[in-house]
């Protein structure tokens, strides 16, 4: 039967014949959501609302007022605009205890994240610093946003995206898609009441494209040139030191005198991308140990007080070099560009992938590279690649060509015979000690 609807009053209900083999409802048609359902027996007033959380329909909430006789229809009118109401301001009648006042904000969900993951953790200053930016830059507005409303507004987080790649960049909308999706992910292992799908697998991710800005061979003795005219000889020396080692200029920026080992050759970095698991040893090639003594040199005449600690020192607060980026017009290549440089150069001059890994200090590829004992190889075999690829560098200037330059890095000869020599004294194949 299809539902009746008229004024509910005592004696409209009081006329209401009993149901048969089904019930039926009889509607107000003042108050809308309250109806009284008849039954063989027993005529009951309820009130039934929609129940919506974050804008956000869940379910259709339909609650027992009372049955006619025990209360008048006045009262359980009373009472349907009360549970009605509660259902309008998305609480659940009857269940008040069981609802938490309040559920994590994005905030709350970031500061967490940061302080009980990422800094416990030992990630690095430049990785806590880019979520900070996207949290507390591009996600502002959302700060103070319980995390469950964009659990369950997925298309929230889509507009977003769409607004940074417009504004920001494709790069940077990812980007700040990404630091999202680990912060919802944490915050929800603690909080099982957040919706398991994380929003930020509605979105189309933006196409990237690794940028190809690495030289060759034949393009690295313009860019030496480039580098030997800049004015200051501490900056010309680290991004020197940045494509003879391939690593990111954040290590090197704060390598200290105490992680220089000459006697050695090698140089250890406490803390790269990754943190302190991280931490591993760069073996020095005779140009690198060339570079880091200029750049001792430099750094006492420039920076007497910040050199006693740093290997590039600079007059900031940290005492160390900070902003290593150049005017493209002065310095074409510079940053990851060198780092993209390091591993053409290494795969001209022959290094086989899995040595270039353990040099970058890139995750090792297959199951059977984590029994190889790196440090092993350190002293000899990984020492003798990166002696190699430092050759090829110097011996990209020629003498003829640019004798300053050859003068500042040494000289190109010594460094082709240096290598035909371990070429001829080593044979084909190191083993690898495991």
């Amino acid at each position: 039967m299809a539902d009746q609807r008229e004024i509910l009053t005592d004696k409209s209900i009081a006329r209401l014949p009993s149901a048969g083999e089904k019930q039926y409802r009889v509607r107000d048609t003042e108050l809308s959501g309250f109806f009284v359902l008849v039954g063989k027996r027993r005529k009951t007033f309820m009130a039934q609302g929609e129940f919506w959380r974050d804008g956000v329909r869940e379910f259709t909430a339909q609650i027992k007022l009372g049955d006619f006789g025990e209360m008048t229809t006045r009262q359980a009118r009373g009472k349907a605009k009360e549970a009605l109401g509660s259902i309008a301001k998305g609480q659940r009648p009857g269940e008040a205890p069981k609802i938490k006042p309040g559920s994590i904000t994005l905030r709350q969900a970031w500061e967490r994240y940061r302080d009980a993951h990422m800094k416990r953790k030992g990630r690095n200053s430049g990785t806590i610093e880019n979520y900070r930016d996207h949290m507390e830059r591009l996600f502002k507005d959302w700060l103070d946003t319980p995390l469950a409303r964009l659990g369950r507004q997925p298309n929230l987080v889509v507009e977003r995206h769409d607004k940074i790649t417009k504004e920001n960049g494709p790069y940077i909308a990812n980007g700040a898609m990404r630091s999202l999706r680990a912060v919802y992910n944490h915050a929800r292992k603690s909080n099982t009441e957040l919706p398991a799908a994380n929003p930020v697998s509605a979105i189309d991710w933006n196409k990237e494209h690794r940028r190809n800005t690495g030289m060759g061979p034949k393009d690295i003795s313009a860019w030496l040139r480039e580098l030997y005219a800049m004015d200051n000889p501490l900056r010309r020396e680290f991004h020197l030191f940045t494509l003879f080692s391939g690593s990111r200029p954040t290590a090197l920026k704060k390598i200290r005198l105490d992680h220089v080992d000459l006697q050695k050759r090698m140089i250890h970095i406490p803390r790269p991308k990754g943190g302190e698991e991280k931490a591993f040893d760069i073996p020095l090639s005779r140009p690198m140990i060339r570079c880091i003594i200029r750049a001792i040199r430099w750094g006492r005449i420039m920076y007497s007080a910040q050199a006693k600690s740093w290997l590039f020192p600079a007059d900031s607060e940290g005492g160390h070099l900070v902003e290593h980026k150049e005017e493209r017009n002065v310095l074409s290549k510079w940053g990851n560009d060198l780092r993209q440089s390091y591993r053409t150069l290494a795969q001209a001059v022959g290094v086989s992938e899995l040595d270039v890994h353990l040099l970058m200090n890139h995750s090792l590829p297959g199951v059977n590279a984590g029994y190889i004992t790196r440090d092993r190889l350190l002293r000899d075999h990984l020492r003798q690649q990166q002696q190699r690829i430092s050759a090829l560098v110097v011996q990209s200037v020629g003498v003829e060509r640019d004798p300053s330059v050859d003068l500042w890095l040494g000289s190109a000869k010594l460094e082709a015979n240096a290598v035909q020599m371990q070429a001829e004294d080593q044979p084909e194949t190191t083993p690898i000690a495991a």
